[in-house]
């Protein structure tokens, strides 16, 4: 398989030599397994030379020989704040990345982004109605700006019609596992072992509830009225009176701020508290289960292990 790498000023260094050491491991190693696929891997770039965003050196190729890949993959910029973020990608200094985005995309090309780099994707268009994942820091930024991409924040790695995304920073690691699998399973396994990297399938571990919602001054008074009620019953409607909106209104802003209920923010919210109490305290769960809402410390555990993917025991290890 022929994969582009687009390299431009800016770029994430840590994503850029994510992606192209994986993919240099899987080449070495395919040799222990029965025919392994391959991958020839070319960075390209608009200029014949590119500054990396830790003031490294790249030469890459022309954009030319992207127009005969089978795979173009776009590592992140090395922005982690949304308004510089929005600013760049729409600026004229993204626009040959932009412009080879929706050329490859026009030819039916697979594409494959992660972290911020997701935001070159639905800038050009090619997100449109699509299910896709980005950095979960950077979601109600993204949200805001393309609302027509189905978004799911709490995912590591989406694919959706021929375009891969995935998550946050490192997220470039299991974007180029997810790569790797699709050729070779049995591979992709071989190259995390030598490695020593696993796949994530979920951000929702190390999302953070309360940074994402300080992007709505209204989710932002609902998250502290939360927090300050998380041992009792909570109403939706007794919350949206405390911050002074109505039921609709805290429904709407929540699911624009953070992309979902506000029944499944408190759970967040009692969820991060609980993590934060097993890790820190000898508490027993019967008490931390009371201590964020819940009656039935059973009910903890599942949740627990829905959206953290981990025993109680191994958070208490932790």
């Amino acid at each position: 398989m022929h994969v582009a790498v687009v390299v431009y000023d800016g770029v994430f260094d840590s994503g850029l030599a994510a992606i192209l050491d994986i993919l240099s491991n899987a080449n070495a190693l395919g040799g222990q397994i029965h025919r392994p696929p391959t991958w020839d891997v070319t960075m390209v770039g608009a200029t014949p030379s590119v500054r990396t965003g830790a003031g490294l050196t790249v030469t890459p190729g022309s954009l030319a020989h992207a127009e005969r890949t089978d795979l173009l993959v776009v590592p992140a910029p090395a922005e982690s704040d949304p308004s510089a973020l929005v600013e760049h990608v729409a600026g004229d200094a993204s626009r040959p990345v932009r412009d080879l985005i929706a050329r490859t995309r026009a030819r039916g090309t697979t594409i494959a982004s992660a972290c911020a780099g997701t935001f070159l994707l639905a800038e050009a268009g090619v997100l449109d109605g699509l299910r896709a994942t980005t950095t979960w820091w950077l979601s109600p930024a993204f949200r805001d700006r393309y609302p027509k991409v189905r978004l799911d924040h709490s995912r590591m790695v989406v694919g959706s019609d021929g375009i891969t995304t995935a998550g946050a920073a490192f997220g470039h690691v299991d974007l180029a596992l997810s790569i790797v699998r699709t050729g070779s399973p049995a591979l992709c396994d071989l190259v995390a072992r030598y490695l020593v990297v696993d796949e994530r399938p979920s951000q929702a571990a190390y999302t953070i509830a309360s940074a994402l919602a300080q992007s709505d001054p209204t989710v932002t008074a609902f998250e502290l009225w939360t927090r300050e009620h998380l041992a009792d019953p909570i109403s939706i409607l007794e919350a949206a009176k405390a911050v002074g909106v109505s039921e609709r209104t805290l429904q709407r802003a929540v699911r624009r701020a953070v992309g979902t209920s506000p029944i499944r923010f408190v759970q967040d919210l009692r969820i991060e508290r609980a993590s934060h109490l097993l890790r820190s305290t000898d508490l027993s769960l019967e008490t931390i289960s009371r201590k964020v809402g819940y009656e039935h410390p059973n009910t903890l555990r599942v949740l627990l292990r829905e959206r953290t993917g981990k025993t109680t025991s191994a958070l208490r290890g932790r």
